[in-house]
């Protein structure tokens, strides 16, 4: 056999172990993934709150109690989370936030927000009213995009 073709089955054959070992990893994340929802909803709590502030923090900036810092892993210690703080009763809260909403968690008004120990899972108005987010400007280049789209009869781009 020629050299070219025992290289490149060694790099097929690597390619294929490292497919089927991302998607057993896959397969174990995305398990641990549904019990931690299944404890989040067994836990949660609607409670009213005036958002004082929103912000992506690291964890060690966060304000976040020093107890769940010791208990997160070190790679996430660095990474920046979407840390809201909030005025829940008498007591100002840091709370981390669900990177789905943190958009529309609107700041200085009272929401009525379902919680799960320091997490916040969704925000509605005070009166149960679903919040709408104010869409952000499109830039130029964003907007001769989708112009050059419509001319075209292509679908947009999300």
């Amino acid at each position: 056999m020629k050299t070219s073709t025992i290289v490149l089955l060694v790099i097929l054959i690597i390619l294929i172990i490292a497919v089927v070992v991302l998607y057993f990893l896959g397969k174990k994340a995305q398990k641990r993934q549904a019990e931690q929802q299944e404890q989040i909803d067994a836990a949660k709590q609607t409670v009213s709150m005036l958002i004082i502030d929103k912000k992506r923090l690291k964890m060690k900036e966060s304000g976040l109690p020093q107890a769940v810092i010791a208990q997160t892993p070190r790679i996430m210690r660095f990474s920046k989370l979407p840390i809201v703080k909030a005025k829940v009763g008498p007591q100002i809260l840091s709370l981390v936030c669900d990177e789905k909403i943190f958009d529309i968690v609107p700041v200085k008004k009272e929401v009525k927000a379902t919680v799960s120990g320091i997490y916040i899972t969704d925000v509605k108005g005070l009166h149960g009213k679903p919040i709408i987010a104010e869409q952000k400007k499109k830039g130029l280049f964003k907007r001769a995009m989708e112009q050059a789209q419509s001319k075209a009869g292509a679908k947009p781009l999300k």
